[in-house]
């Protein structure tokens, strides 16, 4: 049986595992194997988030199995790989030896402090998940600390906060950080103003990979936020009370490094030629020319396209974009067909400034659009799900959107605290009933009439005759039992069409030829499909009834409630009553069946029995 190996559960990784795994689920005699040392995927570009505690710690790691339990042609291993024999096909871990035919390297990078005294002994790095936890609690401990400490100049330093790297990693930090102590501020009645924060760069501005409006933008943000900006200045020493920047000490307690990155400690042992910080060369296929069967996806790539003048940048677009690349070739090479050169086509970057600001330069080449604020922010998250989506579909992308927008920490979003604030659902639980007992009582009264004449359709309109009104058609139907009775009914037509909703005559038009198609036969009489259609209405509004009363699938229950008030709006026979119906149904979406209700006993249960239909953990169509 033949033995792919991808190694690395980062961006890369994760991706050309999954890809593969599709593209060759129907051959049995060939197994997919994900080695990497730790159970769940990282959201590298997130870290900031909860470092500077914006969201919650989980958030931003994916589990492995998760990903791949739809894929029985997928394992995933847990093992430090210690080195690779590319002669001998085997990968020496710890717990044991794995034999490959294709190999994809996906190690990821590292931090790299250039040998600059005292950086990796003391500085926090901002490069996992296990970084982001210890760096947010070092910066609760230091304001626990400050608050209790009597000697001003120690009191500073515990105060202040010092990023060295002015790329999208430290701009980022540095945004969230000006957030997160203000809320410690506040937390622990420190006055701002005690707070220093600092960003340094030996380069000459910020974010040097943008256009220089959306520099000046990020700086102005920056300052706005109290953050000290330092350019064009070496940093030469990291010590245990501060960092030396330009020939000036700085004196702090908190000095997070994200100045560079370089391969990971097992590529760097690799004997493959390399380029770069321990980046390992690969030709148009992104294979390593002396070995064939070995793959090199993400951060680990250092290949320039043709007509370009720089490899291929570490960043997560680069990983997305190789992937199904690399997939295409193993699959090609398997089946004896044409393999891809990677012809990358970069669509831009963006940066978030804290959780209410950020800039992006986007497009395609040639046709790149430089946006800031909201747009910025709304681009940046449409990626991100967009990203969320390919690994782990709709369960992914729901979490995203629970913890960036309705589970937002003291209004840290772009949107601010608006899809936050939230009650406890007992309070909808009178609507709930009365909501149902509403429609139940409609739907009761309804079913008599349908049982005492079938025959009779009342819940759509007769047709009027073509150039006639509803009325003048009224009072001509009831011509026959007297004058007096025709004005009588049409006088009634007339009332309750008055006090009826007003319906848009573009939509109106839309109903009336929909309800003529339909409902109507040439003699104006009513088809077989409106004496159904009757009956179901009637029957749904019994069920709605009875299910929002009892508090059983009330979210669907709601949505129904909203739909059928909608139809009837649209129909032209809705009463000026039928506004609350709406209301309450909207209301009542949020699924307030979970207190008081069935729902709190059925859905738990429901959702275990969902998970184990196979095709639903392949498309990921649950929530945890």
């Amino acid at each position: 049986m033949k033995q792919i190996i991808v190694l690395g559960g980062g961006y890369g990784g994760i991706l050309t595992a999954k890809k593969l795994a599709k593209r060759l689920r129907k051959q049995k005699d060939l197994r997919i194997t994900l080695i990497d040392r730790k159970p769940y995927h990282t959201l590298l570009t997130e870290l900031h988030e909860v470092a500077a505690n914006r969201v919650e710690e989980d958030s931003i790691k994916i589990d492995l199995k998760k990903v791949y339990s739809g894929f029985r042609n997928v394992d995933v291993v847990l093992d430090e790989i210690g080195g690779i024999d590319f002669d001998g096909q085997t990968l020496r871990g710890e717990k044991q030896t794995y034999s490959y035919d294709y190999l994809v390297i996906g190690t990821g990078s590292k931090p790299t402090f250039f040998g600059i005294p005292g950086a990796d002994q003391h500085a926090f790095t901002l490069w996992s998940y296990d970084d982001a936890v210890r760096l947010k609690e070092h910066t609760l401990n230091m304001f626990r600390k400050a608050v209790l400490e009597r000697d001003p100049q120690v009191r500073k330093e515990m105060l202040t906060f010092v990023v060295v790297g002015g790329g999208f990693t430290g701009v980022e930090m540095i945004g969230e950080l000006a957030e997160f102590t203000q809320q410690l501020c506040k937390e622990f009645y420190v006055d701002p103003s005690e707070v220093t924060l600092h960003v340094a760069d030996m380069v000459d501005k910020i974010l040097p990979i943008l256009p220089e409006p959306l520099i000046r933008k990020a700086e102005k943000r920056l300052r706005k936020m109290n953050v000290n900006i330092i350019t064009g200045s070496k940093i030469t020493e990291v010590k245990p009370d501060g960092v030396t920047v330009g020939g000036s000490d700085i004196k702090s307690r908190t000095v997070i490094w994200t100045a560079g990155v370089e391969g990971s400690d097992v590529v760097g042992s690799m004997d493959v030629e390399q380029k770069g910080r321990k980046r390992i060369l690969t030709n148009d296929k992104l294979q390593v020319p002396a070995h064939p069967n070995v793959y090199v996806v993400g951060d680990n790539i250092f290949y320039i396209p043709e007509g370009a003048a720089a490899p291929v940048p570490q960043m997560v677009e680069n990983a997305e974009l190789a992937a199904p690349v690399i997939a295409h070739n193993i699959v090609a090479e398997l089946s004896n067909k044409p393999m891809k050169s990677y012809k990358p086509t970069f669509h831009g970057t963006m940066v978030c400034i804290g959780s209410r600001y950020g800039v992006a330069n986007v497009g395609v080449p040639g046709h790149m659009f430089r946006l800031s604020g909201f747009p910025a922010m709304l681009v940046k998250h449409l990626i991100n799900m967009l990203y969320l989506f390919q690994v782990c579909g709709f369960n992914k992308v729901y979490h995203y959107l629970l913890h960036e927008f309705f589970h937002v920490r003291n209004n840290r979003s772009f949107v601010g605290g608006h899809f936050a604030k939230r009650s406890p659902n007992f309070w909808l639980v009178p609507l709930r009933i009365f909501a149902g007992w509403m429609w139940l009582s409609q739907g009761w009264d309804k079913i008599h009439k349908i049982i005492d004449d079938p025959d009779k359709v009342f819940l759509i309109p007769a047709k009027a005759a073509d150039g006639v009104s509803a009325a003048s058609a009224a009072g001509a139907d009831a011509a026959g039992a007297g004058a007096a009775d025709a004005v009588s009914a049409a006088s009634a037509y007339t009332a309750e069409a008055v006090s009826a909703l007003p319906v848009p005559d573009f939509m109106k038009s839309i109903v009336d030829w929909s309800m003529d198609l339909m409902f109507y036969t040439g003699d104006g009489g009513y088809t077989s499909l409106a004496y159904v259609f009757q009956t179901s209405m009637v029957l749904a509004e019994l069920i709605v009834g009875i299910l929002l009363i009892v508090g059983l699938f009330t979210a669907p229950a709601a949505v129904a409630s909203v739909a059928m008030g909608a139809m009837v709006w649209v129909s032209g026979m809705a009463p000026n009553e039928m506004l609350w119906y709406l209301a309450a149904g909207i209301a009542l979406i949020g699924g307030s069946g979970s207190t008081f209700g069935l729902d709190y006993y059925v859905y738990p249960w429901l959702k275990k029995v969902w998970k184990r239909i196979p095709i639903v953990r392949r498309w990921y169509v649950y929530t945890d």
